[in-house]
């Protein structure tokens, strides 16, 4: 059995709703910070800040742990990322996130990372990061560290920020001129924990099932039945994962086929008028919770 470890916080609530959509359920209180999956494959579940998750997973209190790469790379955690999950605390779907440098609105006088004055004071929660970036450029700066809120920091130089639109660093009057990180969402692995065979196909049948959930976002399933002579240009219209199915149905006459594919639910609406017009029929729109590739 493996133990795992999620974010509290800004991404609590979209980890919690994967591991439903994977028919994982955690069920937690406010006050519960080790609930439960009914699943005999998982032992523990912690709730930990995104922070202290890479450190944790590495020394092997967890065998798998999910958290930001900002995190991973912030730590210097070594540990192994086996799946991208690609979603944010503000979004199902799939997104990125930012380790951005910005000054204020009104510094006309800088317009890139390497123009920052030697001796800058910078704030940030991202303390190593900001370092290394710095000492790439050979500028010395004065890092301070951040508790929260870093953008209301006006009285620094610059400031180290997590972004995911930039809407309230300008709100803020702070200007982004640079990017250290594009972060997502990872799930990592204990090394120790990935080379245990037995743990390893636990850990693998987990991710399979999350992966899953993620491929099945923003997509649907297509059904129609479509007459011989309509075949090939409906079949031309369909965006298709790889190509349709088609069958054909019992004992019909003129002959008829039944075709099915996956398409994003972001083009449905348009798509779903115009088969009709080529000559689709009884098609049927279907929600998908998983696509296991």
């Amino acid at each position: 059995m493996i133990s795992i470890t999620i974010p509290k916080g800004s991404l609590e609530a979209q980890t919690l709703l994967l591991f439903k959509q994977a028919d994982l359920e955690i069920k937690v209180t406010s006050r519960e910070y080790s609930p439960k999956i009914e699943d005999p494959r998982i032992d523990i579940v912690k709730i930990l800040r995104p922070q202290e998750i890479p450190e944790y997973v590495e020394k092997g209190y967890f065998d798998v742990g999910i958290t930001g790469k900002d995190w991973i790379e912030e730590r210097g955690a070594d540990v192994v990322e086996i799946a991208d999950l690609s979603y944010s605390k503000a979004a199902e779907k799939e997104s990125t996130v930012n380790i951005v440098l910005a000054v204020q609105a009104d510094r006309a006088d800088i317009k890139e990372a390497s123009d920052i004055p030697p001796q800058s004071e910078i704030s940030t929660e991202y303390p190593n990061l900001t370092k290394s970036f710095f000492d790439k450029l050979g500028i010395p700066v004065q890092i301070f560290f951040s508790y929260g809120a870093t953008e209301a920091k006006d009285m620094m130089d610059c400031i180290v920020e997590l972004t995911e639109t930039g809407e309230t660093l300008r709100k803020n009057n702070w200007r982004i001129i640079d990017t250290i990180l594009e972060s997502s969402t990872k799930l990592i692995v204990n090394k120790d924990s990935w080379n245990d065979a037995v743990k390893r196909k636990e850990i693998e049948e987990i991710r399979t099932l999350l992966a899953g959930v993620i491929e099945a976002r923003g997509k649907v399933l297509l059904s129609m039945n479509v007459a011989e002579d309509n075949l090939a240009a409906v079949v031309s219209a369909l965006p298709a994962m790889k190509r349709p199915t088609i069958s054909q149905l019992y004992d019909s006459e003129p002959r008829y086929y039944a075709v099915e594919t996956v398409v994003s639910k972001r083009d449905v609406n348009i798509l779903i008028p115009e088969l009709k017009s080529m000559g689709a029929e009884d098609i049927i729109e279907i929600d998908i919770t998983k696509i296991v590739k």
